[in-house]
């Protein structure tokens, strides 16, 4: 397999300083999940709605796909299978845990041309979107992928309402980039991996410095597909950590 490693850094609400195949695809993995996140936020739905909970959904391929429970890393959606879930409850285990039942609950409820929308108003190039969902293996068989790029993925969080970002800071998964910040830092991010993939994207705020916003993406024989014990892993906390130490310069970078 031939690695491809991408980053973007920008000051907060800024163009980049910093970019590396910043504008290559790759597989979105997890990081989709905020785009349906902020579709969401923008449909207008009350986060109070009752949703049945379901595991069966229709395929951009036609036909309809399932979620496999075991590749599901949190199992307080799939504890309401069959019964029903507040749509803001299961919005926030999308981005907190990573459930792939609930990103599909939320994607059926507000419908893929929303999701599509959310990438349009970020000013997403044409190399990223998510027309699938998360776990739909027979659109990825027949050549409909999610795909991100670095720069997009700053695009993305930049695009978001406060109150979308302030969900991010509640990712329970505190690896990659979060790793390598000091213990306590602010952030609002979400991290994505399969085997073969890993990536993060987070809004960082120092406390003794302007916040800024990374985006990393890997794709190569580093990643594994484990939530901890990745060195793909271990290699974004080490770029998010250099970073960090160059933070008081980056509002000064010209870009």
């Amino acid at each position: 397999m031939t690695a491809m490693l991408s980053l973007a850094v920008a000051p907060w609400q800024r163009p980049p300083v910093l970019l590396r195949h910043a504008d290559v695809p790759h597989y979105a993995a997890s990081t989709m999940k905020v785009a349906v996140l902020a579709a969401v936020h923008r449909s207008g739905l009350d986060p109070d709605r009752e949703v049945p909970v379901v595991n069966r959904f229709p395929s951009a391929a036609g036909g309809t796909y399932a979620h496999a429970r075991a590749e599901d890393g949190d199992p307080e959606p799939w504890a309401r299978l069959g019964g029903t879930a507040p749509l803001g409850w299961l919005a926030t285990r999308m981005v907190s845990h990573s459930s792939n039942l609930a990103t599909s609950l939320c994607q059926s409820a507000v419908g893929h041309a929303a999701v599509a929308e959310v990438w349009r108003r970020a000013g997403a190039s044409a190399a990223t979107g998510s027309p699938r969902g998360i776990e739909d293996a027979a659109a990825r068989a027949a050549g409909i992928d999610n795909t991100v790029t670095a720069r997009d993925l700053i695009r993305l969080l930049a695009s978001l309402e406060p109150e979308v970002l302030a969900r991010l800071e509640h990712n329970a998964h505190a690896v990659d980039l979060a790793a390598g910040l000091p213990p306590g830092t602010r952030l609002a991010s979400k991290n994505g991996w399969v085997d073969g993939v890993r990536h993060s994207a987070a809004v960082v705020h120092p406390p003794d410095a302007p916040p800024y916003a990374l985006a990393v993406c890997y794709t190569g024989p580093l990643a594994n597909g484990q939530d901890t014990g990745d060195p793909a892993a271990r290699l974004l906390a080490r770029l998010s950590a250099r970073v960090w130490a160059c933070r008081h310069r980056l509002a000064e970078m010209p870009t």
